[in-house]
């Protein structure tokens, strides 16, 4: 499809010429095109989510053990015997999950030959990018005759978008997310165009897809303001009592849902946020918030989001029947903006939180340029089209770039945590023999899914005691609960988050603890260490770092070089082997392997090496 194609795209309110108007459900093409579009617009997004392999995010993993523990019967825990902390802030994305748990399409094997914790959440974002461009589709269809050239379009245009393919792929939430704001965006676009903006239906509904988009993500608390807002736009005196009575309805189906949850929340787990919440500690907006949208702009480049920004702006100006449709659409736009200006910044990489922005904004470039180029002549299409092209053509280099480096160094992995946290400590602690065993680290998706040990979450997510430590950023009180409540059997310590605790340069580490090993691409004291009074002997001493110098070593090895792996058939408590088994080596050399680490627990023991971080 070309964008001068588009030109001849007219308005159902146009009449071809010589004939009446043409409804293209009428024929057989036309019953069968909008099929054919959203089925090739979601092809082409998943094509793109192939290039990412079988790759997950450790945070998507959070919500997987989640869903295991209330399958089982566990309650909202993230392992058996962990106390009740609400660890995840995607309450409908856990609700899918553990349906697909109960129905056998969700850990429980291999799905053709791929695990299902790969294969079900990746098929789930699949189907909602498919109803993500079947609704472009309902909202198209109601402005244009050849309505099923924008599933194409905007389907092509977020294939193209790394973001958004990389995100919505990741086992996290984004594609439902996308799906609820885009389902609330199409309602109020129709709803306006069909005069049906004041009635019950349109204002339970639009209630109703903002509390889901709530219990998706915490910030789509915001979109219960999209059906306020747009009642505001068309607000007139003779319309002003039935605007507050339709506001109230739809803020009243708001609360009643989202309200339900938070009271759920506050008798089980004690408080009015979620764990994550609480340890992200989201602060006020400052003005240089406000400012966070241009990196936005930036990652699309600056001509191509200024064109199009500028497409938008003049089919606004030029009055066209649908104006109205139009601005109802780009409230929920403007919404999903300020959610990511206000967020507290992401530390993955391409732009998690821009989810939302990434669809809505295809879906109005694309209508508002099919009405341009409708209008335009046949020279002003052809400079229209040059004009997409000089820009978008830069963009799409860029985002190529952008999806090269992404699969060559994405972020951690859900197979990698469990592999390195779950299955490698499973191995220390079988070898030292120890039952009841605890480990200390900031990484808990995949090693939840596989670690037999009580974790214990540095980084708060799934930890109340550390959520409220990490909110008031209080080190030395996160040092002291480590080294004289928690105890943990085993400490796991790696940038960043040594230097925002500490924990790896108070002096009680080596005091108390045994170095096993050390990060290959961070060393000392960066790595692994298990409590002095935990270890029986010398010989179980050697006899673990033995084993974390042959498996721990090549686990962080393999890390860089199939970052995309899978995690093996199935995830489960107890595993001991990695994904990647190591090579089998010729025996160890024990008394090298105590030596050195005897050697490196001397030297950082040192009063000079004892750095605390005030």
């Amino acid at each position: 499809m070309t964008l001068v194609s588009m030109g001849d795209v007219r308005t159902v309110h146009e009449s071809p010429a010589g004939g009446g108007p043409v409804d293209p459900r009428s024929t057989a093409r036309g019953r069968l095109a909008p099929v054919a579009s959203v089925s090739a617009g979601t092809a082409l997004i998943g094509l793109h989510a192939s290039f990412y392999g079988h790759w997950l995010i450790d945070d998507a993993a959070i919500t997987f053990a989640y869903a295991r523990s209330v399958t089982d019967g566990l309650g909202p825990v993230v392992q058996p015997g962990a106390a009740p902390v609400e660890g995840f802030s995607n309450p409908t994305w856990l609700l899918l999950l553990a349906v697909g748990r109960l129905v056998g399409l969700f850990d429980h094997g291999t799905l053709f030959g791929v695990p299902d914790y790969v294969l079900f959440p990746k098929a789930l974002a699949l189907l909602c990018c498919a109803g993500i461009l079947a609704l472009c589709h309902v909202a198209a269809r109601r402005v244009l005759t050849r309505a099923w050239l924008v599933p194409l379009a905007v389907g092509g245009l977020l294939a193209a978008t790394p973001s958004f393919v990389i995100w919505s792929y990741s086992g996290l939430e984004n594609s439902l997310y996308a799906l609820l704001i885009t389902a609330l965006a199409v309602l109020l676009f129709t709803a306006v165009l069909d005069g049906r903006l004041l009635s019950p239906r349109v204002a339970l509904g639009a209630g109703g897809l903002a509390a889901l988009a709530a219990l998706t993500r915490p910030e789509g608390l915001i979109y219960a303001g999209a059906y306020p807002f747009v009642l505001l736009g068309h607000l007139s005196r003779p319309t002003l009592v039935a605007s507050v009575r339709y506001a109230l309805i739809s803020t009243a189906a708001f609360g009643a849902l989202v309200g339900a949850y938070f009271g759920w929340r506050l008798i089980e787990f004690g408080q009015l946020l979620s764990s994550p919440s609480v340890a992200k500690g989201q602060d006020l907006p400052t003005l240089t918030d406000m400012t966070r949208p241009g990196e936005l702009v930036a990652y699309v480049g600056a001509p191509a989001a200024l064109l199009l920004m500028a497409v938008v702006g003049y089919t606004l100006a030029t009055a066209p029947w649908w104006r109205g449709g139009l601005l109802a659409l780009l409230v929920p736009l403007g919404l999903a903006v300020a959610a990511y200006a206000v967020l507290e910044p992401d530390w993955m990489e391409q732009f998690r939180f821009a989810t939302p922005i990434w669809v809505l904004g295809a879906l109005a470039t694309t209508l508002a340029t099919a009405q341009v180029l409708r209008r335009a002549s046949t020279r002003m299409r052809a400079w229209l089209a040059a004009a997409l092209t000089i820009t978008l053509l830069p963009s799409s280099a860029a985002f190529a770039e952008s999806a090269e480096d992404f699969h060559d160094q994405p972020n951690i992995s859900a197979c990698y945590v469990a592999d390195r946290f779950g299955r490698v400590f499973n191995g220390y602690a079988d070898i030292l023999g120890l039952d009841d065993a605890s480990l200390l680290l900031p990484d808990l998706g995949g090693s939840a899914m596989t670690s037999d040990l009580t974790l214990v979450d540095m980084a708060g997510l799934t930890h109340s005691r550390f959520a409220e430590l990490a909110k008031e950023h209080d080190k030395a009180a996160q040092r002291e609960y480590v080294y004289t409540e928690a105890r943990p059997t085993f400490i796991h310590v790696r940038e960043p988050w040594s230097g925002g605790t500490g924990i790896s340069y108070d002096p009680r580490l080596p005091e108390d603890y045994y170095p096993i090993h050390f990060d290959l691409y961070q060393d000392k004291p960066h790595g692994d260490w298990v409590r002095k009074d935990a270890v029986a002997t010398p010989e179980l001493l050697a006899e673990v770092r033995d084993y974390a110098d042959h498996t721990t070593t090549w686990v962080e090895q393999r890390a860089g070089v199939t970052p995309l792996r899978d995690c093996g058939p199935t995830l489960r408590r107890g595993q001991t082997t990695p994904s990647e088994p190591p090579p089998e080596r010729p025996g160890a050399d024990d008394d090298r392997a105590g030596d050195n680490y005897q050697e490196a627990s001397e030297r950082h023991q040192g009063p000079g090496d004892a750095r605390v971080p005030e």
